[in-house]
């Protein structure tokens, strides 16, 4: 799991007007400041919706503002994109569950594929994202059997069928070929139900492995599989940018 950065302990004793960050600082120091029943240090991250913080032994009473969160989630393999399931698979949420608010998928990923899922708290979000209009582009690694021809490839890039309306314009990239298989780059501008698999079915291909690698400008670089971290305001920002300039 990531690491939870949360706020600094002293900024939300101060936002709450209970003591200046310099009286804090000095509270913690004396001692007499506890995160969840434990002494707490100077700079202590904290998760004011879940940690319960006291001061002399006297549990201290936090606003309830909402904090709108924003996550990468390195999705592996074998999880579905829900946050309950009811035949007992693992959830994307079991991934989260010490981020800093509950979060919820912002579109999917099948339980087979990996690799690049936004979570948020923040609806508004989630809907620009996901919004047909805004044609934000994903790229996936793809990797086919047998291989792949020219044909396909020109096929899939021009658009294919599927439920009887022809998917975008994408770009399609070889990457690699060996004897049996192909490893190839796939980036769409819209998010259809399992679109990259059935694309690559609908001209003869079979998926062994499929990761998104990126949503718009955000890149899933090298967060592992299983881990999650919040996007930076600059992410945020591009991705907002990417939107408005549609």
């Amino acid at each position: 799991m990531a690491k939870v950065t949360g706020i600094r302990i002293q900024k939300v004793l101060s936002d709450n007007g209970i003591l200046s960050r310099r009286k804090a600082e000095e509270a913690i120091r004396q001692g007499r400041v506890t995160v969840n029943g434990r002494p707490a240090v100077p700079g202590n991250p904290v998760n004011p919706a879940r940690d319960v913080i006291a001061i002399d032994g006297v549990k201290v009473a936090l606003q309830r503002k909402k904090h709108n969160v924003y996550i990468m989630l390195h999705k592996p393999r074998g999880f579905v994109t829900t946050t309950a399931d009811e035949m007992g698979r693992r959830c994307v949420t079991d991934l989260v569950e010490d981020a800093p608010a509950r979060v919820y998928p912002v579109g999917r990923l099948d339980r087979n594929s990996e690799g690049l899922l936004l979570m948020t708290n923040d609806g508004a979000f989630a809907n620009m994202v996901m919004h047909p209009s805004n044609h934000i582009t994903k790229t996936y690694r793809v990797t086919v059997r047998p291989g792949i021809t020219d044909e396909q490839a020109a096929q899939m890039g021009a658009g294919v069928l599927l439920d009887g309306k022809r998917t975008l314009p994408a770009t399609v990239l070889v990457l690699d070929k060996a004897e049996g298989r192909a490893v190839l780059q796939i980036t769409i501008q819209e998010g259809r139900n399992r679109q990259v698999r059935r694309m690559c079915e609908a001209v003869g291909l079979e998926v062994a492995r499929l990761k998104r690698t990126s949503v718009g400008p955000l890149k899933l670089g090298m967060l592992q599989p299983g881990q999650w971290r919040e996007l930076k305001p600059s992410e945020l920002i591009a991705l907002r940018n990417a939107v408005s300039k549609k």
